[in-house]
């Protein structure tokens, strides 16, 4: 992981998985509802198809609106690749930054593991730079991309969350 002032922010994870379900998990609204935070990815996954994050009752219950972020697809390789912008809508400051640059690359690696690389560039928007970092309490919207994959590596090879 990078600082949370770095521009290019790069989380890399291994997860005992195969690359098609960690591709699944990722892409699939009914897998991403299971981790991290909870809410659904909804992807079309082709060039300049769309991406949007839909909230779970619970984030509505904090005032978030239904859909807290949106972007596009640039490059989907499943399941090897998948390069998209990134645009959270939670507020009018992370509203107001630029989009962002994220990409998703898995690895097969020898012995029925993964490596998860993600690397967002938050180029132009250093108030997404600063939460996708994490570090902090992630009750409290301090986890961030190393919440998600650790939770996203928890789900996949227990089968429950952290």
């Amino acid at each position: 992981m990078t600082d949370k002032g770095a521009t290019i922010q790069i989380y890399r994870i291994v997860i005992k998985a195969t690359a098609q379900a960690i591709w699944g998990a990722i892409t699939n609204p009914e897998w991403t509802e299971r981790y991290a935070y909870g809410g659904r990815a909804l992807y079309d996954l082709k060039v300049d198809g769309r991406f949007s994050y839909k909230a779970s009752a619970e984030m509505k219950s904090f005032g978030l609106p239904d859909e807290i972020i949106v972007g596009k697809v640039i490059e989907s390789d499943p399941p090897r690749k998948l390069v998209q912008t990134w645009h959270p809508l939670f507020d009018a400051g992370t509203t107001a930054e630029a989009h962002t640059r994220l990409t998703y690359e898995i690895t097969e690696n020898q012995g029925g593991v993964c490596t998860v690389t993600i690397t967002h560039d938050v180029a132009g928007a250093p108030k997404v730079a600063g939460m996708v970092a994490g570090g902090g309490d992630p009750v409290k919207g301090g986890g961030g991309w190393p919440w998600v994959l650790s939770d996203l590596k928890s789900l996949l090879e227990t089968g429950t969350r952290m």
